[in-house]
């Protein structure tokens, strides 16, 4: 007699591999990463690290250029198992958290097993740590590399075909083509000139720690940022906002701040009355220029006019600009100030 049983095979989720970084630039040591975490799982999702924001001396590359980057490294099969994560910082661990495990549930759909595939080199690595719902793979780093030596080397000397030559023995072939190529771009030289600045300003600004002190200022739902001069984030959107000179108090610093760049000064009374919150940004990665601490302070003129301003001191420009077109600008704003704006207006979708 003929069996007319149908063997049915019960559908059995991928698991899943994480692995997380800024990727500033991909070399080999990271290569050993991906390639555990390939190794380890059917499926990999590559977190990149510090999207979303403007380029500086430590970011230089945008998330799309990174996970290109990433993406000439992999064969046409380990291309179709790896996605891609891209994780803004928040300069606050809970919601970074939060958006790294919502980003993977989305991209698995909740089904499967997920392990973190890692290497902890020091306390920065602190972070692989907050994910105790998932699975832990150490990988042992096949390479000593580091990644900010590496990008001095791509940003300083004279001569970009000779610092690619330095690159080789640490990056796959396709990443310096693709460095090669990017050393041809006007975003290239921009970051040279950046650099070469950061330098100099460390050398020059050797203390602990520095202060600063930034406004928000807001009127009728649009708020006010300046254009920088100089060269470390020209041309990106910032809060009007400066060092904290001796003996001064924030609140001051910041109003004066406030009138050298953009020439807005009114009553005492009428910013007192319009204060609406303030708070101290700390994180210690917040300036590639060094440890610098501000306090912002949030204030809100209500609908009134928008007063004339004009961008003075080291601001070219300043401008009004409508809180719901912040979004759009987040990867223009200069250093952590898109995180500024986010805790007082909201930036963030």
């Amino acid at each position: 007699m003929q069996d007319t049983t149908q063997n049915t095979i019960a559908h059995v989720a991928p698991d899943t591999a994480v692995i997380v970084g800024r990727w500033q630039l991909f070399h080999k040591g990271h290569q050993t990463l991906l390639n555990a975490a390939l190794a380890s799982a059917e499926r990999v999702i590559v977190v990149i690290g510090s999207a979303f924001r403007s380029r500086d001396v430590r970011n230089p590359f945008n998330w799309q250029e990174r996970q290109a980057m990433i993406q000439a490294t992999l064969s046409p099969e380990a291309a179709g198992r790896v996605q891609f994560l891209p994780v803004r910082d928040y300069f606050d661990d809970d919601r970074w958290n939060a958006a790294l495990r919502d980003g993977v549930q989305q991209r698995t759909g909740g089904q499967g097993h997920v392990t973190l595939v890692g290497y902890k080199k020091d306390h920065t690595s602190y972070y692989l740590d907050h994910f105790p719902t998932w699975g832990w793979q150490s990988v042992q780093q096949e390479f000593d590399i580091d990644a900010t030596s590496l990008r001095n080397v791509f940003f300083e000397g004279t001569d970009p075909d000779a610092r690619l030559e330095v690159l080789r023995p640490f990056v796959s072939t396709e990443v310096l083509a693709y460095q090669q190529a990017w050393a041809r771009l006007p975003v290239y030289a921009k970051r040279v000139v950046e650099h070469s600045t950061v330098v100099q300003y460390r050398k020059k600004w050797t203390a602990d720690v520095y202060l600063t002190a930034d406004a928000v200022l807001v009127a009728n739902r649009h708020v006010l940022l300046v254009r920088r001069g100089g060269d470390v984030g020209f041309g990106q959107w910032a809060l009007p906002g400066g060092f904290v000179d001796k003996g001064e108090r924030f609140y001051t610093a910041a109003l004066r701040e406030l009138h050298e760049e953009t020439g807005f000064k009114t009553l005492d009374s009428t910013m007192r009355q319009a204060l609406k919150a303030s708070q101290v940004f700390d994180h210690p990665l917040r300036s590639p220029r060094g440890r610098l601490i501000t306090h912002a302070f949030h204030f809100d003129l209500g609908n009134v006019r928008l007063p004339e301003i004009q961008g003075a001191d080291d601001a070219q420009e300043a401008k009004w600009v409508a809180l719901g077109d912040l979004a759009q600008l987040e990867d223009q704003l200069f250093e952590d100030h898109a995180a500024i704006l986010d805790r007082f207006v909201g930036v963030y979708s």
